[in-house]
């Protein structure tokens, strides 16, 4: 059996900006090694989360490649490289290679709805294109697009280095299906901080994680404890994120994410438009579900920096 790109918890990381809205890439090292120091065991660079839609293709590769430098090797780092447009994910899959990634995430395309066949000669295109191994990304709440069982058998089949997939359908019965196919040698990674016990216990390897931003040592024990044998602890422990998960999306990734990790007083800074500040209502919930949790945000209850949606 070959080996995974990661097993464990994976970080989504969000991308600091400034107040200005300009990438803050001296924030982005600290994030880095808070999340390093509390174990995390792979970053993702510019995902959803990491709000890829939002930026230039220099200032995405921007990110990957301080990312790669200030890991160090010291845990993977997988590229968000996906794209509605194929010869795009090939152009960002190919410098994300160049900048030392250890591997990419490429989402199914969005707004096209490909058909399997499109998607299948997408992802084996793209795949083609580069040497390092790739995550497929299943999220058809976001991109209207589901990935099938048998179309990612097909993809596995013709491309030997897509070896995993972050699966965020939210669709157990289908994620069993999917595992019931595939090889041992092939990853599944839950893309929803509230499903990692029920993935793992289907035979996956972690999560892909917005969960851990504001709780990495939790998210990777999650993971930890199920390996170890001590499944009721691990399934204590996801129980007992499950509010906080719950508000991290009770509005649109990656807005309440942000909101929680400046109230943390991590400066994330501020979201590009057309993501704007949290509801007044919602960033309550937020704040008090971080307490609840045993999070301390009580000196970082005003957050310090321009709302964009207002210039």
């Amino acid at each position: 059996m070959s080996t995974p790109i990661f097993t464990g918890a994976a970080v989504a990381l969000v991308t600091p900006m400034k107040a200005d809205g300009s990438v803050n890439f001296e924030k982005l090292d600290e994030l880095i090694e808070f999340q390093i120091k509390n174990g995390t065991d792979a970053i993702v660079a510019v995902g959803t989360t990491g709000e890829a839609s939002t930026l230039s293709h220099e200032e995405h590769l921007d990110v990957v490649r301080r990312t790669v430098k200030t890991v160090n090797k010291r845990v993977p780092v997988i590229a968000g490289t996906g794209s509605n447009s194929t010869e795009t994910a090939i152009y960002l899959s190919k410098e994300a290679e160049k900048a030392g990634a250890d591997a990419l995430l490429l989402v199914t395309p969005y707004y096209n709805k490909a058909t399997q066949k499109g998607l299948v000669e997408h992802f084996v295109k793209t795949a083609e294109a580069v040497k390092i191994p790739v995550i497929l990304y299943n999220v058809p709440s976001r991109t209207g697009c589901n990935l099938q069982p048998a179309t990612v058998k097909e993809i596995n089949r013709r491309a030997s280095n897509v070896v995993a997939i972050k699966e965020a359908s939210g669709d157990i019965t289908q994620i069993a299906q999917l595992a019931s196919i595939m090889s041992d040698d092939f990853a599944i990674y839950s893309g929803n901080d509230d499903q990692i016990v029920p993935i793992l216990s289907l035979g996956g390897l972690g999560v892909i994680s917005v969960l851990s931003n504001v709780a990495p040592r939790e998210t990777h024990d999650i993971v930890d404890l199920f390996f170890k044998g001590k499944i009721a602890e691990s399934r204590a422990l996801q129980l007992r994120t499950f509010d906080l998960i719950k508000s991290l999306f009770c509005e649109v990734n990656p807005i309440p994410v942000k909101e929680a990790m400046n109230l943390m007083g991590m400066e994330a800074g501020p979201l590009r438009l057309p993501l704007t500040r949290m509801e007044p209502a919602n960033l309550e919930r937020v704040r008090k579900s971080l307490i609840d949790f045993g999070i301390d945000v009580s000196d970082n209850t005003v957050i310090k920096y321009n709302d964009l949606s207002k210039d």
